[in-house]
């Protein structure tokens, strides 16, 4: 069982003739898919294109192999392309051997930082990016990566676009639109939105852009001066690293990288949840994260860039009935066939195609509804989407200043909500006897002489405070008071501080000749209070198990006169 955690293929390696059916249909389905994408994402990526074939071919296998998760779409995926983009735009030409250097070295990084997380269990580090910034992070994604496919729709470069400065320049810029690509691109997006509503079992972006293929061939599209794939200079090699760039390029990458591995694996996260639940198993995000990280080190390796796990692809493989990671073996020897001897077959497709292709896979990301769920739930939170949307969009082309952004002000929303925990004084409700707010519910105080709180949160160094405060200003408001209360159900955790608090509310209580009551605590906790010498002071400090318990007791409490009560009526 260890070895099969360790190579989860070993689970699947025997599949049954009908698991093996459905797995050769499934993976035929999404390598059709893929090879498009690949070739798509790599000129997102401002990569050669036929670095996308790379990145969807030996990464696939590796990450299938060795991932809990064998039957995610792995490979060249929009998001992962844009932020490759953008984080090499200030630092190269884009497609120059320079930045197809850096983009290696970004793979390498990012899939080290993903192995590193993983072997050492911090896969729960990636909770940071919640679904506020995660949301508002895609979407400003899906905005810019639908902006940069401009050019190659138009035939027009972003440049020509931006030395707009009147109308009389802009009527001349749109003169000189390819208008045979704008064409192609707006049919292009049409059929591939059109044909969706047919189902994911037929592969037809790779029939669209056969078609458009022979189309283009037959028209003189690429001989017109329109743009097209052209050769694929197709060139699979071992593994081999790239130049070394230096310690300060590679300082330049590290913050790119490590927020490709992030929102890398919170994609990975989004379809691996899908797939485990479906199947009833349980998800491992460790050993994903380091097949992940592997993934990348290798696709690095094979002279490609970063990849990561698609959510169209792996809805696909879900849809089309892949059994086991088998599916995707299949779906790799089909991009390495496609790669080896059917790449002839696309040098005509427009390029104004393959950016349609990319505008209808990620204008599903915008989701305007999202800010108003997150404004109807948590208005904070709405505005954390929105300002990570916000700078991502401002900082392009270094987009990760927007997960960043997003990030500090989610910390500092939880940071504030730890500083400041829900502390109610209590009342019995006479309906069913429970303890509630008193305030919101106009109840009556449990006894005259007691201050009954209860703290909604754990006791440590960052509510101990809030409590000591609020106990204090009542202490000081109401000099009758004796003895204090404190409802513990809510407490799960107590650290030094929260400990260091309950003895200053017994010194409190005792000054009164009160004492400290402490109700409905979880035993994992009276158990550690106990060890802590708290509960010796038995006239002091005393233990009430059940709310019940806790009413009957201080409703039973005679008034106690203070020591020093006469100096404080006088004092009033």
């Amino acid at each position: 069982m260890r070895l099969i955690q360790q190579l989860p293929f070993l689970a699947w390696w025997r599949p049954t003739p009908i698991q093996l059916r459905q797995d050769v249909f499934a993976g035929l389905t999404v390598g059709l898919m893929l090879v498009p994408q690949a070739i798509a994402y790599a000129g997102l990526a401002g990569m050669p294109l036929e670095t996308g074939l790379y990145a969807a071919i030996l990464p696939l296998l590796v990450v299938t192999l060795l991932a809990s998760s064998p039957r995610l779409g792995v490979g060249p995926t929009a998001l992962s392309s844009l932020m490759i983009a953008a984080a090499l735009a200030p630092m190269a030409v884009v497609g120059s051997p320079q930045w197809v250097s850096l983009a290696i070295w970004l793979a390498l990084l990012a899939g080290l930082i993903q192995i590193i997380l993983g072997a050492a269990r911090l896969d729960w580090l990636l909770n940071v990016v919640t679904m506020p910034v995660l949301s508002g992070f895609t979407q400003a994604a899906a905005i810019l990566i639908m902006a940069s496919q401009v050019p190659a729709l138009t035939g027009l470069s972003w440049d020509a676009w931006m030395s707009i400065h009147s109308l009389p320049s802009a009527w001349a810029m749109l003169q000189s639109v390819d208008l045979r690509a704008l064409l192609f691109g707006a049919v292009g997006i049409a059929a591939f939105i059109y044909t969706r509503r047919f189902g994911a079992t037929i592969p037809w972006a790779a029939l669209i852009l056969a078609l458009a293929a022979a189309i283009s061939a037959l028209t003189g599209y690429a001989a017109s001066g329109s743009a097209v794939i052209g050769e694929l200079q197709v060139q699979l090699h071992g593994l081999q690293l790239p130049a070394w760039p230096g310690l300060h390029v590679l300082g330049q990458l590290l913050v790119p990288a490590l927020v490709i591995a992030l929102m890398s694996f919170v994609e990975v996260a989004t379809s691996a949840k899908t797939e485990h639940s479906l199947a009833g198993t349980q998800w491992r995000p460790a050993q994903d994260l380091v097949a992940q990280g592997v993934g990348k080190v290798v696709s690095g390796l094979s002279g490609s860039f970063s990849t990561s796990a698609s959510l169209s692809r792996s809805a696909v493989m879900h849809y089309a009935g892949a059994a086991t990671g088998w599916a995707n073996v299949f779906a790799a020897g089909l991009v390495f066939a496609a790669a080896m001897w059917l790449t002839p077959l696309l040098k005509h497709v427009p390029l104004s195609l393959l950016a349609s292709l990319v505008v209808v896979s990620v204008v599903g990301l915008i989701k305007p509804r999202a800010f108003l769920k997150f404004w109807e739930f948590s208005r904070v939170e709405a505005g954390i989407a929105l300002l990570t949307m916000v700078v991502t969009l401002a900082s392009a082309p270094r987009i990760y200043w927007g997960v960043l952004a997003g990030l500090l002000a989610n910390l500092a929303y939880f940071m504030h909500q730890r500083l400041h925990p829900r502390i109610i004084e209590v009342g019995e409700y006479p309906e069913d006897g429970r303890l509630r707010d008193r305030f919101l519910w106009q109840l009556p105080p449990l006894s005259e002489q007691v201050l009954a709180l209860r703290l909604d949160a754990g006791l440590d160094f960052a509510t101990a405070s809030a409590l000591e405060r609020r106990v204090v200003a009542s202490w000081d408001a109401f000099p009758h008071m004796h003895s204090i209360c404190l409802v513990a159900s809510g407490i799960n955790n107590i650290d030094a501080t929260g400990l260091e608090t309950l003895y200053l509310l017994r010194a409190m209580a005792k000054k009164r000749n009160g004492c400290l009551y402490l109700s409905g605590m979880k035993l994992p906790l009276e158990r550690r209070l106990a060890k802590a010498g708290l509960l010796d002071d038995k006239a002091h400090v005393q233990v009430c198990v059940t709310e019940l318990e806790t009413v009957q007791r201080l409703r039973q409490l005679p008034p106690v006169q203070p020591e020093n009560q006469g100096q404080v009526a006088s004092l009033a």
